[in-house]
């Protein structure tokens, strides 16, 4: 068995530069820079490092380390069996630069929430069709951040919440097969998809991503039951392919496309 592995992907999300899932055990990382913000959770073993000239350290607790864009840093297993960790390297402009030095200062930021939400985030860009659940998730673990880098952060109101909510609702209904990112919807409705997620869950119970896959689900049951096939469905109800109807269909429901299709047939 290979004990150096790594799977590397840039999914279509605004704001993700990269994911990186890595198992080392013998390499250890020069020291090097990235353009981006380095988000990663350690799943077993613990890194040491230097940031900027300074010995740091990760490990699978509670922790999430932040590596900010232009730092000198390097990496090397702390434990005789290497270790297991996961990276979502985001764009530049996703944090303000300014909080570069907070990041440098103490990267380790012990958070469970935090954690559990980078966790999510990484099963939402393991699945291709689940990008607009890895943008919301990104809009909270954005915020997260900047209150651990930035002790005179106070998240902001979010502006006119029910009306914000229910134009992300008709946005979102008008575009169920196409889709939409939040990215677009904030610039169509003059908001930050942080705010956009917010509104919307605070209004109706549940976040834009499961609203969207609900609606999704919707429309397929209506063209299973007329006949159609599950891979003709998973295309005009707006999954990413079969598969992902598969998944989500059985979440819902308890069974499969194939199986819901038979029900139509016998009535």
């Amino acid at each position: 068995m290979a004990s150096e592995l790594v799977t590397a992907w840039r999914p279509r999300v605004p704001g993700v530069a990269e994911v990186f899932h890595a198992h080392f055990v013998d390499h250890a990382y020069p020291v090097h820079v990235h353009d981006a913000w380095a988000v990663l959770i350690v799943d077993d073993g613990a890194i040491r490092f230097d940031l900027d000239r300074h010995h740091r350290g990760a490990s699978g607790a509670a922790s999430v380390t932040i590596l900010p864009p232009g730092v000198p840093h390097d990496g090397r297993a702390a434990t005789t069996h290497g270790f297991r960790k996961r990276v979502v390297y985001l764009d530049a402009a996703v944090l303000p630069a300014t909080l570069s030095g907070a990041a440098v200062d103490a990267p380790g930021l012990d958070d469970p929430l935090l954690r559990l939400r980078i966790h999510q985030l990484h099963q939402a860009l393991d699945h291709p069709g689940d990008e607009l659940e890895a943008e919301s998730r990104l809009a909270l673990i954005r915020g997260r951040l900047r209150e651990h880098l930035d002790r005179h952060f106070v998240a902001s109101a979010v502006p006119r919440p029910r009306r914000l909510a229910d134009e992300l609702r008709d946005l979102l209904d008008a575009n169920t097969a196409a889709g939409i990112t939040l990215r677009d919807a904030g610039a169509l409705l003059g908001s930050h998809p942080g705010h956009l997620v917010r509104a919307f869950t605070a209004t109706f119970g549940l976040p834009p991503h499961r609203y969207l896959v609900s609606r999704r689900i919707d429309q397929a049951r209506r063209l299973l039951l007329a006949g159609r096939r599950p891979a003709d469905v998973a295309a005009e109800a707006g999954f990413h392919d079969q598969a992902h109807l598969h998944r989500h269909f059985k979440r819902h429901l308890g069974v499969t496309p194939g199986a819901y299709a038979r029900l139509g047939r016998v009535s």
